[in-house]
């Protein structure tokens, strides 16, 4: 069992095949038994990725910044809620917490959080399994612009292969237990 933290958006306008693609993916961490680490909010896809989770029998865990719950946009129903600082201490306290990572689709927020566990795990800070799920194309302009920089040498290749690119969500979470199987 793995605790596997989810970057998604948390806006509440998103289309309804963004809110099913994290609601399904948070049904299936719980039942493949792992836990759902989140950042603690209760609208957009963030919301429904923790309401998937528990539906699916997972253990969640939300972490937000007191900013965000004096918004009311805290997920009350978490099995546990940590309520920190600001949002630094929140993405560290979400690694800390954290076996793994998926990231869906998102925009300002989830990428800083996919570059964060992305930038530490190049440096060797963690070893934590990286996932980016694109069922449908949302990162290839970013990953062909990665590929870009890796072929001027700004991005080493090595980094590029710290992250697995999965296009549905039973082979995010199996490249997540194999990982995590091989310790």
């Amino acid at each position: 069992m793995a605790a596997i933290c989810v970057f998604c958006a948390s806006s509440s306008t998103l289309e309804q095949k963004w809110l099913d693609l994290a609601t399904r993916t948070g049904e299936e961490i719980g039942a493949r038994g792992h836990s759902l680490v989140s950042g603690g909010g209760c609208v957009g896809m963030m919301g429904a990725v923790a309401d998937g989770a528990r539906a699916g029998g997972a253990h969640t865990l939300g972490i937000i910044p007191q900013t965000l719950v004096d918004l009311e946009v805290a997920d009350l129903a978490s099995d546990e809620l940590v309520i920190t600082g600001d949002m630094g201490e929140r993405k560290n306290i979400m690694i800390d917490r954290s076996d793994a990572f998926i990231t869906l689709p998102g925009g300002l927020g989830t990428l800083d959080e996919l570059f964060e566990v992305w930038t530490t795990a190049t440096l060797d800070l963690h070893d934590k399994p990286i996932v980016l799920l694109d069922p449908e194309g949302f990162y290839d302009g970013m990953l062909a612009w990665l590929g870009q920089l890796a072929d001027t040498a700004f991005v080493r290749s090595e980094a590029l292969e710290r992250v697995v690119v999965a296009k549905s969500i039973a082979s995010a979470l199996d490249a997540i237990e194999e990982r995590v199987r091989r310790g």
